[in-house]
């Protein structure tokens, strides 16, 4: 435990960690370990929705307190902190023991959202750090900060991010940057790499005790079930939100660029915000990571990749099934599942309901068409919700759209066959549902990029009015317009890699 005499013990009342949260699972699973300090902590990004969401104060962010909890730098008199164990692929290649290296978890509280886990990432090294120093550097943590609350506004499952607060000190990467915590927050942080890694080393009694404190505290539908049933039905749960979680990437254009089966979340979020970017000229090959130089993750490729990773978590969870035909049953549902969401997602982009044959075809055809052309896919989807409640009063709705395109003659052809598809629906109430649907504002590279090098210079006022635009990314907040236009030249100069 931390304590220091020029300070007292942090006072914090609002921090009640419940028994019930991973932490209960005991020492083979969570392992005591000291957060580091870091000096002058200040802060870089609030959270104050999300603040709300979980009740907690409302002076919250004026507490010196909380400040130097978030940061790693004082605990509750009787609180502790650990880290999780967990193994994994990574990169198609088994990497085994890895585990939390530079996450430190305070436990569960109760909240108005149920049960929340927090965790500090960047509070300094931990059993798990592999000789590396278990710090976060203030551009990766406002790109997580920034990231997760833009998946949450999007409509898609992830982890949360309460805040951010920043040091002076300094943390050597490619280059020397200065160090960040950020405050991540969600139901539960368990990975596919946990029972993989139980599984591996024939724990089998941890296994088991970890599978049955996932279901009890996040699957209370599949309680009742027993023995082996239990755990097909957990498999088959897992995979049905692996699947709806993968049409939601492909349908928004979301490249995460590190699938690993560490980065897999049991609970079907979004986990863990590294060399992530959203398309913007359309490319089904897009590799967002600068380190996979396999292309292993590639855009096209990620639904592929979550299949594979769950065929994983069925292996580790073999000693608890037994047989391979109830296993490979729910891991197929994969196949249903995955194109039946893909499908629904882009019926909604389209603005067109009920399945039509030759649906599908009619996007394969425009994904073509936008790959050839390389546009811009966030501004396509989005000008053409314009376009098609415009066209309910003007027959020149559909020029902006066009424009996106160097082979017009390709989209004339294929807008021609879209319209047929829209039949006689009402124009103006199709385009408003596509404008719901079809966000303005996505989290582009070069937008994090503007406010990292604001924040690198001390001002963390581009952070916040991201963040607040990022939370409703499906209105219109005309003050901030050139935020939903096309990347400038140079951003497709910036490279992301999985260091951090």
């Amino acid at each position: 435990m931390l304590h220091y005499p020029d300070l007292p013990t942090a006072n914090l009342t609002w921090l009640h960690v419940s028994e019930n949260g991973f932490a209960c699972l005991g020492e083979a699973f969570a392992t005591p370990t000291d957060p580091t300090p870091l000096p002058a902590a200040h802060w870089v990004g609030c959270n104050d929705a999300l603040r709300i969401q979980l009740g907690l104060p409302q002076d919250l962010w004026q507490q010196q307190e909380t400040i130097e909890l978030f940061t790693g730098n004082r605990l509750t008199a009787d609180h502790s902190t650990y880290a999780s164990v967990y193994s994994g692929h990574q990169f198609g290649q088994w990497a085994g023991q890895l585990g939390d290296g530079r996450a430190l978890n305070l436990g569960a509280i109760q909240t108005p959202a149920g049960l929340q886990e927090l965790q500090l990432k960047g509070a300094g090294p931990t059993p798990y750090s592999r000789r590396g120093d278990g710090r976060a550097v203030l551009r990766s943590s406002i790109r997580e900060f920034l990231a997760s609350e833009a998946m949450r506004g999007l409509g898609i499952p992830t982890t949360r991010a309460l805040c951010v607060t920043g040091s002076p000190a300094l943390v050597r990467r490619e280059e020397v940057e200065t160090a960040a915590v950020v405050t991540r927050v969600a139901p539960s942080f368990v990975r596919f790499g946990h029972f993989e890694h139980f599984s591996s080393n024939g724990q089998i009694d941890e296994l088991r005790a970890l599978a049955d404190h996932v279901v009890t505290a996040h699957f209370p539908l599949l309680q009742d079930k027993q023995g082996t049933e239990r755990y097909v039905a957990l498999l088959h749960e897992v995979t049905k939100r692996t699947a709806d979680l993968m049409a939601h990437w492909q349908a928004v254009g979301f490249c995460h660029g590190v699938m690993n089966t560490d980065n897999m979340s049991v609970l079907g979020l979004t986990l863990d915000y590294g060399p992530f970017q959203y398309l913007d000229g359309f490319d089904a090959n897009h590799i967002c990571n600068h380190s996979d130089h396999q292309g292993r993750y590639a855009y096209s490729r990620q639904p592929q990749i979550a299949y594979w990773n769950l065929f994983c978590l069925g292996q580790a969870l073999m000693p608890l099934i037994d047989e391979q035909a109830p296993a490979l049953a729910a891991l197929e549902s994969y196949k249903q599942t995955f194109p039946a969401a893909m499908d629904q997602g882009m019926r909604n982009k389209l603005g067109v309901s009920g399945a039509h044959e030759g649906d599908r075809a009619l996007v394969e055809d425009l994904l073509q068409v936008m790959q050839q052309d390389r546009v811009d896919y966030t501004l396509f989807w989005r000008r053409l919700s314009v376009a098609v409640r415009e066209s309910a009063h003007s027959t020149h709705a559909f020029a902006p759209v066009r424009d996106l395109f160097m082979h017009r003659e390709r989209f004339d052809t294929w807008c021609a066959r879209y319209l047929e598809r829209l039949g006689a629906n009402n124009r103006q109430a199709t385009g408003d549902a596509m404008l719901r649907a079809n966000p303005k504002y996505i989290l582009r590279n070069h937008l994090g990029e503007l406010a990292i090098r604001q924040a690198k210079a001390g001002n963390f006022a581009m952070v916040q009015d991201l963040l607040q635009v990022l939370h409703a990314p499906f209105d219109e907040h005309p003050t901030y317009e050139a935020w939903a236009g096309l990347a400038p030249e140079w951003a497709s100069s910036i490279e992301i890699s999985c260091s951090s």
